[in-house]
């Protein structure tokens, strides 16, 4: 979001808030690659995910380096503007191209719906059913196949 701010900021000629910006994004994108980096050598069963190589990641770095020295490179001969200590706040409510989203309210419960009614969905009360163990197979006796062959006399005439 930092570099993404930084790109605007830059744009409307705001060089020396465009330079904390991204130094700021710079700062997260490397707290954020040593932690995908930490993720892609842990064992276990997600280890197949290298967040760190994903297109998007490799994409952000070379795009925060680049404006970064776009911004310091343009504001040393242009602007002249003075890099503030604090970076820029984000603005974090958009206020284009969102639709407002509408707050979700569960329904009321039913009056069927009682505690007693509650209790009796207990899965442990429930009685055994012997019947899920399976069946031992039966062994299945080869049938004889009657022998055809074919006949010239069927009766079919191709005229």
């Amino acid at each position: 979001a930092y570099c993404y701010h930084g790109q605007t900021l830059l744009a409307s000629d705001k060089c020396g808030e465009a330079i904390r910006s991204l130094q700021e994004s710079e700062k997260f994108f490397a707290k954020a690659e040593a932690l995908c980096k930490e993720y892609g050598e842990t064992k276990g069963p997600g280890t197949t995910a290298k967040p760190s190589g994903h297109l998007f990641f490799r994409k952000l770095g070379s795009l925060i380096k680049n404006t970064l020295e776009k911004c310091q490179r343009e504001n040393g001969f242009i602007y002249f503007q003075k890099v503030p200590t604090e970076a820029p706040q984000l603005e974090l409510k958009a206020n284009y191209g969102l639709v407002e989203p509408v707050p979700f309210e569960f329904p009321a419960l039913n009056a069927h719906w009682t505690p007693e009614t509650l209790a009796a969905f207990d899965l442990t009360k429930r009685p055994k059913d012997d019947t899920a163990k399976p069946k031992p197979d039966e062994e299945v006796k080869p049938l004889k196949e009657p022998d055809i062959k074919p006949q010239k006399d069927s009766g079919c005439q191709i005229s």
